[in-house]
């Protein structure tokens, strides 16, 4: 890719953010990129969950750089940097798309950089169509920086006991009061028909707001999917969940996304660093 073209890109970033563990992040996050992809975009998937980041396992990758690599390499070679050689390719039924590693090691995690986090992901802007992060469920230095930086933040919340839903209330309360804007963070309700004695519509008034989306359960069909290391969304495409997730990428890629507009199509290269990069 020349520098001209790199110029002319300027990728979506949409995190996933929640405050409560096991909420379905990684899978939602990871059938979104392969979506993406699916749909002819360049898309890289990002593992911001530092410490437990299970992208890779989900995907059965081996991968040879990590986050921490990318650090390194930052610290050694300054402005010469370039992110793409600490991306692992990820391949299903001929869709492609790009993962930058969590680190190996937890005590690696710790000293992740969040100005080096942030240059990374200003970097993969320049490269790809949409940058997707997958995080933590904390309000840590890191995921300020993201939910900053971000075009979308889609905010996943589960309804299916007590503490959950108080830690909901917690964090939407919290982003509120930080002032980020209703149309950038995103009410995301998944497995909305899980069996459970709490009605979202009694979530829904707690929190004084609407779930911008609902995902179905299908707990089934996700274990299976995580199982066999391959997004629902290729592999299972007729079911109600896969459906459901392509219904919330086309609200997210048919727009203009917090002023920045839905990057053009390009055609697909025959390489699989062609289709990567261009």
């Amino acid at each position: 890719m020349s520098s001209a073209e790199q110029e002319t890109i300027n990728g979506v970033v949409i995190s996933f953010f929640s405050t409560a563990s096991s909420v379905g992040k990684t899978l939602i996050g990871i059938n979104m990129a392969a979506e993406l992809a699916r749909q002819g975009a360049r898309v890289v998937l990002v593992d911001y969950d530092l410490q437990f980041g299970d992208v890779c396992n989900y995907l059965q990758l081996e991968p040879e750089q990590t986050l921490m690599d990318a650090q390194r390499s930052i610290q050694l070679t300054g402005s010469s940097f370039d992110v793409r050689e600490c991306l692992t390719p990820y391949s299903c039924r001929n869709i492609m798309f790009a993962v930058l590693a969590a680190p190996r090691k937890l005590e690696e995690s710790y000293n992740i950089k969040t100005s080096v986090a942030q240059k990374v992901i200003e970097q993969l802007q320049g490269l790809f169509d949409y940058v997707i992060v997958d995080t933590t469920s904390m309000f840590s230095e890191l995921n300020l920086m993201l939910l900053d930086i971000s075009t979308i933040v889609t905010y996943l919340g589960v309804v299916d006991f007590l503490p959950t839903i108080k830690n909901m209330k917690i964090g939407s309360d919290t982003l509120r009061t930080l002032g980020y804007d209703s149309e950038k963070i995103r009410l995301v309700l998944n497995r909305s028909n899980a069996k459970t004695r709490i009605s979202s519509e009694d979530v829904q008034k707690l929190l004084k707001q609407e779930f911008y989306y609902v995902l179905p359960n299908d707990f089934q069909a996700a274990s299976q999917s995580i199982i066999d290391g391959k997004p629902l969304v290729l592999e299972h495409q007729d079911i109600e969940l896969s459906d459901a997730i392509r219904g919330l990428v086309g609200l997210y890629s048919n727009r203009s996304l917090g002023g920045v507009e839905e990057p053009a199509r390009r055609e697909h290269k025959s390489s699989l660093l062609g289709r990567l990069f261009g």
